[in-house]
């Protein structure tokens, strides 16, 4: 019989759980010195949209800031594709040490995994939520020439036109990709699908005319305010301050019309806890300030500090507002 063989069993425990104790306490402590020397060399922002979207223009508002506050470079790369699925797994394939970020919408977490079967990544349990930045609203918008002034005689119209309409998205799974099929489900009215690699290329067929409507979710705003867009109505179930006369779809009669989506942070599971805990706080300072909300508002969308706990609820939460949908309306990724 060796030595620990011989100690009283209950004497063994007390040793091994102090031993423990003390492991973790050394651990904590490296974890939270780690934190505060953190960073010392630049970190990536993955986006997994392109230049030019609503992800793209937040995490370049918020990086620029976080490389003055933080003295080092947030680099940051385009990686589209997939629905996100692309520069999702990147960030998942990355090391968990706080020098890699994704910046995505809450769909790529909370929608993707229910309409790409044979995704490569659980982003539930591969990303750990780091902060979120904004909350995003959707904007039905058609082009100028169609014969229409408002959402009740747009309404009117699909309706006399099954099937002859379209509308773009930034991708299958996207939140402006839900809004249309939430608003031909509750309209009872049937348009063409037709998805882009990223709102800002289907924005400018829009602008060109060769779809006929989309649920922006801001990038287009400066050309409804040119005129050179039609703003019908607001996907959310609040009028947006940029536009105080223009009614909500619930406000026209599709009840409880929502299509808000969150963007924000993500890191790849297994990331100390302390610098997760100071990224969020240094990113909820920017995402607090007056030129941040300024810029957003602007985009049409608003500014939205959370814990990290509170980010991933809200995922959460959209999994279980829009799962029926994705199964009625056989939603899947391309």
């Amino acid at each position: 019989m060796n030595i620990i063989q011989s100690l009283p069993r209950s004497l063994f425990q007390r040793r091994a759980l102090a031993l423990g104790l003390v492991l973790a306490g050394c651990l904590g402590g490296i974890g939270i010195a780690q934190a505060q020397n953190y960073p010392t060399k630049p970190v990536k922002v993955i986006i997994n949209f392109p230049p030019g979207g609503v992800a793209d223009q937040v995490a370049r508002s918020i990086t620029m800031s976080l490389s003055e506050t933080m003295g080092q470079p947030f680099v940051v790369e385009n990686k589209a594709g997939a629905g996100g699925n692309i520069g999702g797994e990147a960030a998942v394939r990355s090391p968990a040490d706080g020098y890699t970020l994704l910046m995505t919408s809450g769909g790529m977490v909370s929608i993707n995994p229910a309409i790409y079967p044979k995704m490569t990544f659980d982003p539930v349990k591969d990303l750990t939520p780091v902060a979120a930045a904004a909350r995003v609203l959707v904007y039905l918008e058609v082009k100028p020439d169609l014969p229409v002034k408002d959402a009740k005689e747009f309404i009117a119209y699909l309706k006399a036109n099954p099937g002859k309409l379209s509308y773009g998205s930034p991708g299958n799974g996207s939140s402006p990709h839900l809004a249309g099929e939430l608003f031909k489900e509750k309209a009872q009215v049937d348009a063409v699908h037709v998805p882009y690699r990223g709102a800002a290329p289907a924005m400018q067929d829009l602008m060109g005319g060769q779809i006929d409507f989309m649920f922006d979710p801001g990038i287009g705003l400066q050309n409804v305010k040119a005129g050179k867009l039609r703003l019908l109505a607001i996907g959310s179930m609040k009028r947006s301050p940029l536009f105080p006369d223009v009614p909500t779809l619930d406000e026209v009669g599709l009840k409880d019309f929502t299509a808000d989506t969150y963007f924000g942070f993500y890191a790849p599971t297994g990331t100390p806890a302390a610098i997760i805990e100071k990224l969020n706080t240094e990113i909820n300072k920017v995402v607090r300030s007056d030129a941040f909300r300024d810029r957003l508002l602007n985009m049409g969308g608003e500014p939205a500090p959370m814990t990290p706990k509170e980010f991933g609820d809200k995922a959460h939460e959209d999994t279980e507002r829009f799962g029926k949908l994705i199964h009625d309306r056989h939603i899947m990724g391309g």
